[in-house]
């Protein structure tokens, strides 16, 4: 049974959203303050968070970063907070989708089902990728840069982790998009996506201002490159 975290602190919205992730075979556990949070994450064991922003002791963006400090979980933001930059900052910091309150139950569910699914499928069929100086052990879910190990958020592995599957191949952001966030919502849009890359790239490429491992190709997308690399 898959264990959820849930942090939020409105009492009705939190008993109508933890029935209906019972009823989905999920076991949430649920948190109201960053406070409370801590220590039920001290305990581990979940295979994803869902947070508000607005607590009462504090922001779950700060509690976002806290758990990236130690974990890959994925990580959904829970909020009211509806502006663009709002949305960026949570993925900035390592948050793995965006869900603005109002919403509907099936898009809720929706993007749960997701993001657990999402959490194992890089680890079925093949023990290692490697590519352009970069490997990435698959059972382990660890990413090295030579002898240099990477920290990167569950959003940005899956990203590479894609890439490095597709080498040489144009993917455009529709493609990588429906990929790796298969929802109908425009929360997770193109200028998203640009967040994910630009993170990316600032962690494994040499010059992250001249990318040479995921170019970008002018009007079609993204492409990781090894035909040019020696």
């Amino acid at each position: 049974m898959k264990r959820i975290l849930f942090v939020e602190d409105d009492l009705s919205l939190m008993n109508g959203l933890t029935f209906a992730l019972k009823k989905q075979g999920y076991e949430p556990d649920v948190a109201r303050t960053v406070f409370e949070a801590e220590k039920k994450w001290q305990n581990g064991g979940y295979d994803l968070v869902i947070l508000d922003v607005a607590l009462p002791d504090g922001s779950g963006y700060e509690l976002c970063k806290r758990i990236r400090e130690t974990s890959k979980v994925p990580v959904l933001f829970l909020t009211a907070a509806d502006e663009e930059m709002d949305i960026i900052m949570g993925l900035d910091l390592g948050g793995d989708d965006y869900i603005t309150k109002p919403f509907k139950l099936a898009v809720f569910l929706a993007r749960v089902n997701a993001l657990l699914r999402r959490g194992g499928n890089f680890q079925q069929e093949k023990a290692e990728l490697k590519s352009n100086g970069i490997r990435v052990d698959l059972l382990k879910q660890e990413v090295f840069k030579g002898q240099e190990r990477i920290e990167l958020t569950a959003g940005e592995y899956r990203l590479l982790c894609l890439f490095m599957e597709n080498p040489d191949i144009v993917l455009s952001p529709e493609q990588i998009l429906g990929r790796l966030w298969d929802s109908e919502e425009n929360y997770i849009n193109s200028s998203t996506l640009t967040v994910y890359i630009r993170r990316l790239r600032a962690k494994i490429e040499d010059d992250p201002g001249s990318p040479e491992k995921i170019v970008t190709v002018r009007r079609m997308g993204y492409r990781w490159n090894t035909l040019d690399r020696k």
